[in-house]
């Protein structure tokens, strides 16, 4: 069935995204361009902090409502936080999509952060802030990301420090979301078996009376980006490992190429090159993986492994020889068409989740105000050469370019 998206603004520049599928279960979100790197410095852990405290008490409803209200009729009430996002969403059966949205509405604009209850949250915050560093592999690439935008805010954890979190006071998280939280930077997507006439009724109901409140400010852009190399001593059974370089922003059409590279090396296949090597070849590593994280203004490649403390020097030498390879040799006609089959089957797969489609539906409207549909991306990705990879192979996998950041 070709896929049909259907787009509305209101009045206050809150957008609207919609697909109508069959199926008794719905999806749907509100998503902010708002996140991490929004904050000021005394600022840090604010955007992750309020994600945790919109769900304990508004003008109308006590936490237990809040949490009960979707729960009691089988439904699921989420949210996370990113450095350029923040989302409330909520899976549900079809005929709740009225008791979503008020409910997503009431969380977002009507909390009211009782002073017992942030204390309560400090402390849940804080647990997870420390159980974060007792987990080496998910640390590394804060850390990696810190030391490569070094000194600024997209660099930092989405987490904060203990001090910045115990000093969050209600007036500095109005402050916040009064000058962040703007309507024009707002997209409510969904997907889910109801027609849009209805669905923005709806919408209409529980978010045309927000008042307008449209950005005024502009991100602070990373600083240039230089080279850096360090070890970290931990007390760990085994070495952690990522190496990278700063690479295309999600607003370059060149990201669509190194998307592909990504894939080869290190993606989620068995048969990636790092993977086939590291692991199967060699027996070196349980989990080596290569990532292209996307921002708006900048993006990061990147390799992680972990393995014996006394294998580091080897896996380097191994990543970088593959590296070399991707550089210097051209995929064959046989090789391209199976990594373009391969991605496209990858994103086919994914987009069979009806609440990733949802989430990805409300991102693609807050960058590009619009939603790529699975022909578009298959035209896009069938367009690639051999010759584009390598000349991007050539740009990003720069060895004298590449950071590197080891916990051993």
């Amino acid at each position: 069935m070709e896929e049909k998206y259907e787009f509305f603004t209101l009045d206050n520049g809150i957008r609207i995204v919609h697909r109508r599928i069959k199926g008794i279960v719905a999806h749907c979100g509100l998503m902010i361009n708002t996140g991490s790197r929004d904050e000021l410095d005394e600022e840090w852990g604010m955007a992750h902090f309020i994600e945790h405290v919109i769900f304990k008490g508004t003008t109308k409803r006590k936490s237990f409502h809040v949490l009960s209200r979707l729960e009691n009729v089988g439904g699921d009430l989420n949210a996370y936080t990113t450095k350029e996002d923040t989302c409330v969403y909520a899976t549900f059966l079809n005929q709740y999509y009225d008791r979503s949205l008020e409910l997503i509405s009431d969380i977002v604009f009507n909390s009211t952060f009782p002073d017992k209850e942030l204390k309560k949250e400090k402390e849940i915050v804080i647990d997870e802030i420390n159980s974060y560093q007792d987990s080496p592999s998910e640390l590394i690439f804060d850390d990696f990301e810190d030391q490569v935008y070094n000194g600024s805010p997209i660099g930092r954890n989405i987490l904060g420090s203990p001090e910045n979190v115990l000093a969050f006071s209600k007036e500095e998280i109005l402050k916040f979301m009064s000058r962040a939280y703007n309507t024009d930077q707002m997209v409510i997507s969904s997907v889910g078996d109801i027609s849009f006439k209805k669905l923005k009724y709806i919408i209409q109901k529980y978010f045309d009376k927000v008042p307008a409140n449209y950005r005024n400010f502009k991100r602070s852009k990373p600083g240039l980006y230089s080279p850096t190399k360090n070890v970290v001593e931990r007390n760990t059974y085994q070495a952690h490992c990522i190496m990278g370089n700063i690479a295309f922003s999600a607003m370059d059409y060149s990201r669509v190429y190194l998307g592909m590279l990504t894939n080869i090396l290190g993606g989620p296949g068995l048969n990636s090159r790092l993977n086939l090597n590291m692991r199967e070849k060699y027996g070196l590593a349980y989990n080596v993986e290569a990532n292209y994280s996307t921002y708006s203004d900048t993006g990061l490649f990147s390799i992680y492994f972990g393995c014996d403390k006394n294998d580091v020097s080897r896996c380097i030498s191994i990543c970088e020889r593959e590296i070399l390879k991707i550089k210097q040799k051209k995929l064959g006609v046989l090789q391209l068409r199976a990594a373009k089959f391969q991605l496209l089957g990858q994103m086919a797969i994914a987009a069979e989740n009806n609440e990733n489609q949802m989430l990805s539906m409300a991102k693609s409207v807050l960058l590009y105000d619009k939603v790529e549909t699975l022909n578009d991306i298959h035209k896009i990705i069938d367009s690639i050469s051999s010759s584009n990879l390598i000349n991007i192979a050539n740009d990003v996998f720069n060895l004298e370019q590449t950071s590197s950041l080891i916990y051993n």
